[in-house]
């Protein structure tokens, strides 16, 4: 039997284990299993390789992104350049057991990404500055698009909340939304941001993928917005994760 699993707190409005699950079904994957792990404290990541002596890799959610760094042994040249970790691999060899982190997020989302911009490289606003909001930054610098970070408090480059204007939002027709706001069974929140700014130029991408449809992307679809979760996202990420986890090469 090999195990995998997701670590973060808390986890339920994840996905992942019902995708994983899917995916070892439909595809005839033999003696896996793809189970939640809800660490209420990042140090209790320590005991989870000799606990579960058949854990291969685990996926990484909030809170624990940038967290979970300091107790790896390693992290790949894209995870480090990120400053986020998303995926982790489990070493075991007759020395010890080590982590490798890696970052998947990026892959997942510059699909996603690219799928819904086409050819256009519209200025952004990225809404967050955790994990998952490091990541996005890392692929629209490497794209070439332009943004500006928002956070309840602005400094220098980024702005707050408050500092944001119709007029602003008219600027920055790409709008990324980072933050656990509107996850399941929290749907009625959204990023307290100018809506009437938004219009049908606008391409709006919710990193949150339960709902479907969250309030975020509600009112930009309802003022003429493209709209787009992170399912696809998701997809993307679960994918590479996967590979990570199978890759023979893969050594510390």
């Amino acid at each position: 039997m090999k195990r995998f699993g997701l670590i973060g707190y808390p986890l339920g409005h994840s996905f992942s284990r019902a995708y994983f699950t899917d995916k070892f079904r439909t595809e005839g994957i033999p003696d896996c299993r793809y189970e939640n792990f809800p660490l209420e404290r990042i140090e209790e990541v320590k005991t989870l390789p000799e606990a579960y002596p058949d854990l291969q890799g685990f996926n990484v959610t909030i809170p624990y992104k940038q967290q979970v760094i300091p107790y790896l042994a390693e992290t790949d040249a894209e995870a480090a350049a990120i400053g986020a970790v998303n995926t982790v691999r489990i070493i075991r060899t007759p020395d010890g057991i080590r982590m490798k982190g890696y970052n998947t997020d990026a892959a997942g989302f510059r699909q996603s990404l690219l799928e819904m911009l086409g050819a256009e490289r519209p200025d952004a606003l990225v809404l967050g500055t955790g994990g998952a909001s490091r990541a996005v930054r890392y692929v629209l610098e490497k794209l070439g698009i332009r943004y500006r970070l928002v956070s309840r408090r602005g400094s220098g480059n980024v702005f707050s909340y408050e500092d944001l204007t119709e007029e602003i939002i008219g600027q920055y027709r790409l709008i990324v939304n980072t933050t656990p706001l509107g996850t399941f069974p929290d749907v009625g929140s959204a990023p307290d941001i100018p809506y009437g700014g938004i219009g049908k130029h606008h391409f709006l991408v919710d990193l949150v993928y339960n709902p479907a449809e969250t309030e975020f992307l509600h009112r930009g679809r309802i003022r003429g917005a493209a709209v787009k979760n992170g399912y696809r996202m998701l997809v993307g990420q679960a994918e590479a994760a996967w590979n990570i986890w199978n890759d023979p090469s893969v050594r510390l």
